[in-house]
């Protein structure tokens, strides 16, 4: 927090402008009351040479008992002014700003207490006197003045110096005051603040006001106390309204006031309708833009927390969650149950969850539905059959559900009233918020703990091995990281190749009703080729005799293998976009043998076969591996590696 910033509040609410009292101490200012002149604040800027910083530092006139209230390290003994009303306060990154603002509101509260009352003027001119108590700035007046023995000549030059010159005393409608005089003194502490605020709020839940305010107001955390009567009337007028569904523009901070009464149920019969009303402000004062688009997040933040806390139906809740998280926590299920869902979905989760790298893989470029389908296999066999130490795969990559303390509407101005229950509420089975002893908690899969090296690992080594099964695109090296996972991939390689051998068998029907009949023609084409003789000394079987008798097949005669010049083709690898010839030259180079003749023979041109080939290899290496010189056809050694793991991976 900056001094400046508190410079800026006094100004704002309390019209203390800063005085630089001393010319020759121009670090040092002070803040004090416009009226009376005393002082509510000590500001302090020094160099400290030893260091070679700015020291930054302050005085605040609210009583020494704050210290203990605050209990925070920033808040100590006072620097420069003596008494038990002071305290002294340290400004740095741990300076909380709400903190130091309550210090200053105590220091002119106390300043109030000792002096002030405050007067209203009504319609027949009567003066009345409130209790004592500041009750707001714009009304106050001296207690002398109330007795006539002010000197009105200089209460006339301090108003002047100040620039507060009040010729009337404003009015405050009733509701407004009974609504001030609710406020509690007592504590700076920020449940103080809330509770404050929500009794102030159901006093005021159906008031209605016509005043128009268009000033700006900064503040973090604004309640109806930090606003001065016209942004009193400029906030109610405002959400009069709203409420009537005509949406204008007020200040930021003041806009987060009606979200902070929809949290409380100010102005909403239950949850269920803050919820509703929440919905119809995004929709008129945001989405129309008239508001400030920064103020969506922390209204779907708080929309998520209020319906938890309400116990809304879990689609309710996943309507105000940020859709990346209940994306990657449905991309989790699906690895979770993977004999639930299809290879599509694996698949995508997959790559989700590894950055999409598998997306570009040759696996899929050859065959994207077989290359989906093996990647998903891998994973389901993974998930059935890999165990370590109680851990399957899911957590060996994800890690298990853990619980993380969750602090619902922590920063927003919300109170809960009564005890927190024990309740559990389940948004999905990656994501659910328990409440035990008043504790609430959080349990998810964080991101803090996955795996993401083991991830990577068996990606890589299932595209690694699937790339050399299908024969696709450039092959990977093995790499030592992934040799775990390898006989699992070669397991749903193997299971794929014997799918493949079962589904290539032909089907055979063999209809047993026309058997009978084959037999009877075959009976009666023997009888036909048998001589008299041969008939005669012939015994037939009986019929049941002859069903088991089988009928002689001549044997065929057996295969000749020819060896022919074709029977070496497997010792030349195929390769994609190259025919035959060109890939034996490829081979011949990468053994150092001379090509010339085979392209004599063949009635090619060197640069013409050159070409070829660099083409065809393009895509594998994304360069030109050959060079040509005239009819001498040169291999660019650089490449030589790269070419034979191709080629070896192809034999």
């Amino acid at each position: 927090m900056k001094l400046s910033e508190l410079a800026a509040y006094a100004e704002e609410k309390y019209h203390m402008a800063e005085e630089h009292k001393w010319d020759s101490f121009p670090g040092f200012s002070v803040l004090a009351d416009p009226n009376t002149g005393k002082w509510a604040a000590l500001l302090m800027r020094q160099w400290d040479y030893e260091s070679g910083t700015e020291l930054v530092r302050c005085d605040i006139k609210c009583g020494r008992q704050c210290i203990a209230e605050c209990g925070v390290p920033y808040v100590t003994d006072p620097f420069r002014m003596k008494g038990k009303n002071w305290v002294g306060v340290i400004f740095d990154e741990r300076t909380e700003p709400e903190v130091v603002f309550r210090l200053l509101d105590r220091a002119a509260g106390n300043g109030d207490q000792r002096g002030y009352k405050v007067v209203l003027e009504e319609d027949g001119g009567q003066v009345g006197a409130a209790g004592a108590g500041r009750i707001y700035k714009d009304t106050l007046l001296p207690l002398e003045a109330l007795r006539g023995n002010y000197d009105k000549r200089r209460l006339k030059e301090r108003q002047e110096k100040t620039g507060r010159i009040q010729e009337k005393t404003p009015q405050i409608p009733p509701r407004i005051l009974e609504m001030m005089k609710l406020y509690e003194y007592g504590s700076s502490s920020f449940e103080h603040k809330c509770r404050n605020f929500c009794r102030q709020g159901k006093f005021m839940e159906d008031y209605e006001d016509d005043y128009i305010w268009k000033g700006e107001l900064q503040r973090y955390f604004a309640t109806y106390h930090d606003l001065n009567l016209n942004q009193l009337r400029g906030f109610f007028g405002w959400r009069t309204r709203l409420r009537r569904g005509e949406f204008s523009r007020i200040s930021t901070s003041m806009a987060y006031m009606y979200i902070y009464e929809l949290l409380n149920g100010i102005g909403a019969a239950d949850a269920e309708d803050s919820l509703r009303k929440m919905k119809e402000f995004e929709a008129g004062y945001l989405g129309s833009g008239v508001g400030d688009e920064s103020m969506r997040h922390n209204l779907h933040r708080w929309m998520m927390d209020l319906a938890v806390l309400s116990g809304a139906p879990a689609e309710v809740v996943l309507r105000f969650i940020d859709p990346a998280l209940i994306e990657r926590d449905r991309q989790l299920m699906v690895l979770k149950r993977p004999g639930e869902h299809t290879d599509e979905e694996i698949f995508d989760a997959l790559s989700s969850l590894t950055g999409g790298k598998i997306e570009r893989s040759s696996v899929l470029q050859k065959d994207s539905g077989r290359g989906k389908h093996l990647f998903a296999e891998v994973w389901r066999y993974l998930t059935a059959n890999y165990s370590d130490a109680g851990w399957d795969i899911f957590a060996a990559c994800f890690g298990k559900l853990s619980s993380y303390p969750w602090r619902p509407l922590a920063n927003a101005i919300y109170w809960e009233q009564g005890q927190r229950k024990d309740r559990e509420y389940v948004v999905n089975e990656c994501r659910k918020y328990v409440c035990r002893n008043g504790e609430w908690h959080e349990l998810r899969y964080d991101e803090l703990f996955f795996d993401r090296y083991r991830i990577h690992a068996l990606v890589r080594e299932a595209d690694r091995q699937l790339r050399r099964y299908v024969k696709a695109g450039h092959y990977l090296k093995k790499k030592e990281e992934g040799e775990w996972i390898e006989p699992f991939v070669a397991a749903v390689i193997e299971a794929d190749k014997a799918a493949a051998r079962e589904a290539a068998k032909p089907a055979i029907a063999i209809d047993l009703s026309h058997l009978d009949k084959i037999r009877r023609d075959a009976q009666i084409t023997r009888d036909s080729l048998l001589t008299e003789e041969e008939v005669e000394e012939t015994v037939l079987p009986s019929s049941a005799e002859n069903m088991r008798t089988p009928v002689p097949i001549s044997p065929k005669s057996a295969t000749i293998e020819v060896s022919t010049p074709e029977s070496h083709a497997a010792e030349v690898p195929e390769i994609p976009s190259l025919d035959r010839t060109h890939a034996e030259i490829l081979l011949s180079l990468l053994r150092g043998e001379p090509v010339a003749e085979r392209i004599r023979s063949g009635h090619l041109l060197a640069s013409v076969v050159t070409d070829t080939i660099n083409e065809a290899m393009f895509e594998e290496i994304g360069d030109n591996v050959l060079e040509c010189d005239g009819d001498k056809i040169t291999l660019v050694e650089d490449y030589r590696e790269d070419l034979e793991e191709i080629l070896e991976g192809e034999h």
